[in-house]
This record gives structure tokens, sequence and C-alpha cells, in this order.
């Protein structure tokens, strides 16, 4: 069933057409010549468009070209009496779907336009997909007209061709993955499998046979041999995220991998040999992490062959408003929504407020603000934005709890071991952080807003490890 316009100017080839047609439940739009297709064409949308060549008012090619301009997805069909070959190679050559003769046989028809519905809605479901499949993987441009993202757009254009490794550092939401996915899809193995792994979200057992496989009955539950990312993006692109969480043995496998394309998974004493271009992600120092002994210098040289610096939002505010026109049309597209607007005050409201979330959180205000505004026009009250910290980290009646207020400074003496004092401090809230989530170190590292790597290793380095009872 689709919606059908027939152009023709006999009226009674529109009652025959159509009651063909509506046997098959086609929805049937008529139009007596070119001027009034013309109309029907850009106030409607068509599965099938079922035209004659000879018009008062013009010819079927007129027809053909209108509905391709309006919608290069509709079908077009002629069904004209004037069929001569030389029509039907120039309809066909411009695009036409299908070249039917009168007399016509009211089954052929039929089987036509049905055809030509079904081409029609396949193509812009095609359409469809390939667009969220776009947005899902950052098909768009890395946005933004400041000079440090130009200088991002730059480096993409010339790293993306080659098979250097790139490490992408920035705050988080500020779209790393969304450069890598730009780089796969602008390098000669776009064709191929982009692969991503977040080296945060998993312990390290699980992330090496995540990322090199194992074998069957290589550790508890091993009930059989697993292909590991790296050989699935065989020739393709793997990008690693929160590569700094990665533990001393999974650092070390990573680059062997990266030296001399070679692998074993978990359990196996066989090398295999693997072709992938590894993009590595971070909000962490590496450098930092290098100095205090924590990532591999080695290693790190070998991913930041090419290193990319995406800038906070809070550095590149000239980008807000045109980021916030960018997501306000597509939330509006992907929840079915009228396009809302935002007041000058909303948008002086978000202009100034320092983005911790960054790009992410950007979105995901707006998105928010589009759901719950009544109106066409969003307000800066649908933006109840954070507060800086203010008040005490114990939290109680004055305070809630995350927020820090800093009054205790002025009783400090005026002379002191800076780092022995933060060393201190440090050790002391992690021993109270334990002993109030009974030992559980994942809770406790979600409370101090560390990684399960990062309290593993101020555990080791405060020896808390024998004088807490973790797990």
């Amino acid at each position: 069933m689709g919606r059908v316009l027939i152009v023709d100017d006999e009226p009674h080839m529109h009652k025959i057409l159509a009651s063909n047609l509506e046997q098959d439940k086609h929805l049937i739009f008529h139009a007596r010549g070119l001027e009034e297709a013309r109309q029907a064409i850009g106030s409607n949308q068509f599965e099938a468009i079922l035209t004659d060549q000879k018009m008062p008012d013009g010819e079927g090619l007129d027809v053909l070209a209108a509905a391709r301009e309006a919608d290069p997805n509709v079908a077009v069909i002629f069904l004209t009496a004037v069929a001569t070959l030389e029509l039907a190679v120039e309809s066909m050559r411009k695009g036409a779907f299908d070249f039917l003769a009168k007399p016509f046989t009211p089954e052929v028809l039929r089987a036509a336009i049905q055809r030509a519905c079904d081409h029609t809605t396949l193509v812009r479901e095609n359409s469809l997909l390939k667009a969220e499949v776009g947005r899902l993987e950052g098909s768009s441009e890395i946005f933004g007209d400041t000079t440090a993202m130009r200088e991002v757009r730059e480096k993409i254009a010339r790293v993306a061709p080659t098979s250097a490794t790139v490490l992408i550092t920035g705050e988080t939401g500020t779209g790393k993955e969304l450069v890598a996915r730009a780089i796969h899809r602008r390098s000669p193995r776009d064709s191929k499998p982009f692969l991503a792994a977040n080296c945060a979200a998993l312990a390290e057992t699980l992330l090496e046979s995540e990322l090199f496989g194992h074998e069957r009955g290589a550790f508890t539950g091993a009930d059989r041999s697993r292909l590991g990312l790296f050989e699935a993006a065989h020739e393709g692109t793997l990008f690693l995220d929160e590569v700094a969480e990665m533990s001393p043995a999974a650092q070390a496998k990573l680059l062997r991998v990266l030296t001399d394309g070679q692998l074993m998974r978990l359990g196996s004493v066989k090398t295999r040999s693997v072709d992938v271009r590894v993009l590595a992600a971070t909000h962490r120092d590496l450098e930092q992490r290098v100095k205090e002994g924590r990532f591999r210098e080695d290693l790190y040289y070998r991913l930041a062959v090419v290193p990319i610096s995406i800038p906070p939002l809070r550095e590149r505010t000239a980008d807000v408003a045109a980021l916030c026109e960018l997501f306000l049309t597509q939330t509006a597209r992907e929840l079915k929504l009228p396009k809302r607007r935002l007041s000058a005050q909303a948008l002086s409201r978000l202009q100034a407020y320092e983005f911790p979330g960054n790009i992410r959180e950007l979105r995901n205000l707006i998105e928010r603000a589009v759901i719950l505004s009544p109106g066409e026009e969003i307000g800066a009250e649908h933006f109840p934005l954070r507060a800086g910290a203010s008040v005490s980290a114990a939290g109680g009646e004055n305070g809630r709890e995350g927020q820090v207020s800093f009054g205790w400074i002025e009783s400090l003496p005026p002379s002191f071991d800076l780092r022995t004092f933060l060393s201190t401090v440090e050790k002391s809230l992690i021993e109270r952080t334990l002993q109030s989530t009974r030992g559980a170190q994942a809770e406790a590292a979600r409370r101090l807003g560390l990684s399960r790597s990062d309290l593993s290793y101020k555990l080791l380095k405060y020896e808390l490890r024998k004088e807490t009872a973790v797990s």
C-alpha cells in the first residue's frame, strides 16, 4: 500500500487507473496536468507517480524532473500511448522507474505500481538507516570554528590517510571517539571494521580477553575459544578509549602488537599476526603517569606518534550558539517534535556556563529542554545549571555530599610541607571511604571519583592493602 499520484489529462483514464490500483489499497491522488502535478508533488510525499507523456500544459518528462527535484527517492512510472523507443530510453536515462504502454494490462500495471512503492519505501528506509548510523558513528564534520577546532580538523585530514597511531586527549565529553571515527572514515581502512573498547570498563583479565582473545580453559568460565577485538578488527581500526587505565600486563601485550603486529590469546603459546591501526584516547595526563611509573614510557611513545588534543567547551564558547542550533535540529528530528529555538537569555546562560561535561553535557541539556519546554521558545529557566562548589564536604544539614568549602585553610600554619600534607589527607580520605564501603573498592573508587586502577595504585602507594579489608 502506498500513496500514488496519477497525472493524466483524460478524466476517464483516472477512473480506470484508480479502480485498478485501489484494489491493492493504494491511496490515490489526481493531477490533470503538469501544473497540478507540481502542486501535488510540492505538498505531498508519494511512493509512486504514474504519468502520461503528452498533456496540454507540459510533458511527462517535466513531471519526472519536478518529482526528482522534490524527492529523488520517489519512483516515477510512464504510462503513455506515445510509446516510442526514444522516449523510453530518455525517460529511463533521466531516472524513471518503469515505462508502460497504453493500452495496458491491469495485472501488469498493478504489479509495476507495487514494485515502485516497495522500492521507494526501501530506499527511504535505507537513507534513514544510513543517516542514523552516520549520526551514531559521528559522520558529521568535527564541529567548531575556533582556531583550536580548525587545528583538530587539519590534523585529522593529515593523519587519516596514513597508518600512524594517534593519541587523542581531552576531557570527558569532548568527543574523542568522534575524532577517532572521523580518522577511520577518511582512511584507506574505511571499508573495514571500526571497533572500540573502553579500557576502564573491564577488570584486568576481562580486558585482556576482550582485546587479545582467549583459548578454551584459559580461565574459569572460558568454555570455548574467543576471538579478541584485535583479530576481529584485522585490516581495520581499533579505538582504545581510556587507555591510561590499562594494567601493566595489558600494556606489555599492546606494545608488542604495536611493535611487530603479533599477539597471543590468553592461554595460548601460539602467536598470531594482525594488521590493525590503533587509535587511543584518554582524559588523563599520560606524560605524568609515565613519570610516576604507572604507564610504560615506550608504549606512550608508540601511541603518541600523532597527538591530537581536543579543547574543552569552556575554551571554545564561540561555538556554543552553533552547537545549540545543531543539537536543536537533531533532537527535534530524533524525537519527532517541532523544532524549538533558544531565547537570548537561555543562550547567554549556556555561553556563561563552564560545562564540566563538555559537548555531551550540552547535548543532554538541549535534549531535556526540548522535551520539557511547552512552547516554541526555550527560556533560561529550562537550564538549571550546576553551581560551583561551595559547602562542606562532609554534607550535613547545611551541605550536600561532594561539595567542598575551603574555609579551614585559614587555620593552617603559615609554613608546612605541602607534599606531606596532601599525601596524609589523601591517605586519610581513602581509608575513611573504604571503611564506609566496608572494603568494596569499586564503590570506594566511585565515591572518590577515581578509576579502579587509580585506586589500586594509591592502595599500593600508601600500603593500605594489608591494613584495610578490601575486596
